[in-house]
């Protein structure tokens, strides 16, 4: 049972689960530990709770676009699956990123942002494993969960099981996009 949840876009959590999406790119919201340098996630593995709030359609590309709405919070949110962190890198350049356009689902004005939000920080890349839950949770978005915040400590009642979840891409579509990046990190640092 999953007992916490990362906040992120709706139309990036479908686009996790579809399967046409493999990547979360970050940097602030997600608290560092390990120190030095080293970038690990507290938690790894993750409920996936869609947000509305802050989408902006403009800040996504054409093809998806219109998966794109922008809504004020819901008294109650359904979540679909899950996600599980395989690797994650720190982005060494924009001309390094700039070579993994075929693989995200956002434009210039927001890899721009993200780049410059903080510039004296990292910028992270993940690849993330997306899993369809065999059956969706039914959340009450209570006061505790609500808001500006990535993480969302699930009570026991919202805990989300994973049994029977179905890997939204295969091992070896999601090993070439591993090895893509790679690649487009080592050449561009």
């Amino acid at each position: 049972m999953l007992d916490v949840a990362l906040k992120e876009w709706a139309v990036v959590c479908d686009l996790l689960l579809e399967g046409k999406l493999a990547l979360l790119l970050r940097k602030g919201g997600i608290a560092e530990k390990g120190g030095a340098g080293v970038f690990e996630l507290e938690h790894p593995r993750f409920a996936m709770w869609p947000s509305w709030a802050h989408q902006i359609p403009q800040r996504i590309k054409e093809p998806f676009r219109d998966q794109v709405q922008v809504l004020d919070e819901p008294g109650e949110v359904t979540l679909c699956g899950y996600g599980q962190v395989d690797h994650i890198w720190q982005v060494p350049s924009r001309e390094a990123f700039d070579q993994l356009e075929d693989l995200h689902c956002w434009t210039e004005p927001q890899i721009n942002m993200r780049f410059n939000y903080k510039p004296e920080k990292p910028l992270y890349l993940m690849a993330v494993r997306a899993y369809k839950l065999a059956q969706t949770k039914e959340v009450e978005n209570l006061p505790e969960y609500s808001g500006c915040r990535s993480w969302v400590p699930l009570h026991d009642t919202d805990a989300v099981d994973e049994a029977g979840a179905v890997a939204a891409l295969d091992d070896s579509h999601f090993a070439v996009i591993v090895a893509r990046v790679n690649q487009a990190f080592k050449s561009g640092s």
